[in-house]
């Protein structure tokens, strides 16, 4: 396997301070050691998704998060033609998500005590996002929650140690909290549905709607699949346990998508897509501190649903105006920290950026000090070569703002630029 870093290096994986990032220009690797020696505790918090082997020939260079490996990037690879593979053809991603199971009589009243959603809605054979909150209304976890039974539920959730907050609040219910024991992977891009028909031993789930969950086999193994992703493209995520033949899964996958152009990524690259879709990275685009309204999820706050959830009444009492918003600058890509200014003055914060190759522009999910600064303001934003360049405020998604894409409703494929520009970073 081939090195591992853990600097500033893609979205999640940067220093929790913009200073201690701007005085860390460098890089910590982690060496690989033989499997008969060294420390063994600590190599099994570094665990590999059991199709790495995809990804090795592309020179991955790979992060930790939920304890597992994921690739960042890839040395053989530019980053604007895996963008590019997503956009127009098809891909697939092994994640480092991870799944917990939440199953038992009162599986559904836990959720509805630590969600912020009515979990009682979600049929089975659904999905939901959802996210969590602290008592006094910060955010400390989002997630994809499918429901397989009336009384048994996954939550595939971002990088954090949300398991310990659900065993928490299970005191006095009939519910267990355990790992899933599965990995997550992603088929994304607009080829992803024709990949799915071939590769499902029974042909294409119908029906298979956005936010559906359906229970196949592929080569004879059992997977769970879901109508979700982490690009607002059109696409899938399969999971399967540790039991399964992943070996057979990932052949038959990479010939069923070989004719329609299939091509791993790593999870990185899909940042600038999930940018200019405005999803949110847990740690980065929001923490603690920031509530769903600031961080522009108000939407996903149901404070009239029948009962109490953690955080509520902080909720109830909150300020409800958004501070979270995109932003596009032409002369460069935006640097991460402090780095939004006014006449001078310091006004938000950069928190995920990237380049877009379809927009041809530095973009960036920032948030407002001022919650007066919305879509159309005009500011200052240092970018990656140290200089202060303009950018605008703009509406999240950035474009497909009624989610054709993902929804299969929008079947028209971006055409790549004649003369594509990126700008000179320092």
């Amino acid at each position: 396997m081939d090195r591992v870093r853990s600097g500033p290096s893609g979205p999640g994986d940067e220093m929790t301070t913009s200073a201690a990032a701007a005085t860390l220009p460098f890089e910590f690797v982690v060496k690989p050691v033989p499997s008969c020696g060294g420390p063994r505790e600590f190599r099994q918090s570094m665990r590999p998704h059991p199709m790495v082997h995809h990804e090795l020939p592309y020179e991955p260079v790979f992060g930790i998060y939920n304890g597992r490996l994921r690739a960042l990037e890839y040395g053989k690879v530019s980053s604007d033609d895996l963008y590019w593979q997503l956009r127009r053809q098809v891909t697939l991603v092994h994640t480092g998500e991870m799944a917990t199971e939440i199953a038992g009589p009162h599986a559904e009243r836990l959720l509805n005590r630590v969600f912020t959603r009515d979990v009682s809605k979600v049929r089975v054979g659904r999905c939901s996002y959802q996210i969590a909150c602290l008592p006094d209304g910060g955010m400390i976890m989002d997630g994809v929650l499918l429901r397989l039974a009336a009384d048994r539920f996954w939550y595939a959730q971002g990088d954090g140690e949300f398991p310990l907050w659900l065993h928490a609040h299970a005191i006095g219910l009939d519910v267990a909290v355990r790992p899933a024991d599965v990995w997550i992977s992603q088929v994304q891009g607009p080829r992803a549905l024709d990949v799915l028909a071939q590769v499902a031993d029974d042909g294409l789930p119908e029906p298979f709607r956005y936010f559906d969950l359906a229970e196949i086999r592929i080569a004879g193994q059992p997977v769970v699949i879901s109508r979700t992703g982490y690009t607002n493209e059109l696409g899938w995520e399969f999971y399967f346990g540790a039991d399964v033949d992943a070996d057979a899964i990932g052949e038959k996958m990479l010939q069923a998508g070989r004719p329609h152009g299939m091509h791993p990524i790593p999870g990185a690259v899909t940042n600038a897509r999930r940018i200019e879709a405005g999803l949110l990275f847990s740690g980065t685009d929001f923490d603690f501190s920031v509530t769903p309204f600031a961080a522009g999820l108000g939407a996903m706050v149901d404070l009239q649903k029948t009962g109490d959830f953690i955080g509520k009444a902080a909720l109830a009492k909150a300020d409800q105006r958004r501070r979270s918003w995109g932003l596009q600058c032409a002369g460069g890509v935006p640097r991460q920290g402090e780095t939004l200014f006014l006449s001078g003055q310091g006004i938000g914060r950069v928190c995920s950026t990237a380049w877009s190759p379809f927009l041809q522009c530095g973009i960036a999910i920032v948030r407002m000090n001022d919650a007066a600064h919305r879509p159309g303001t005009v500011l200052q934003v240092e970018t990656s070569d140290g200089k202060r360049h303009d950018g605008t405020l703009c509406e999240l998604p950035m474009y497909d703002q009624a989610g054709d894409i993902q929804r299969g409703r929008c079947t028209d494929i971006p055409e790549i630029p004649d003369q594509p520009r990126r700008p000179n970073a320092r």
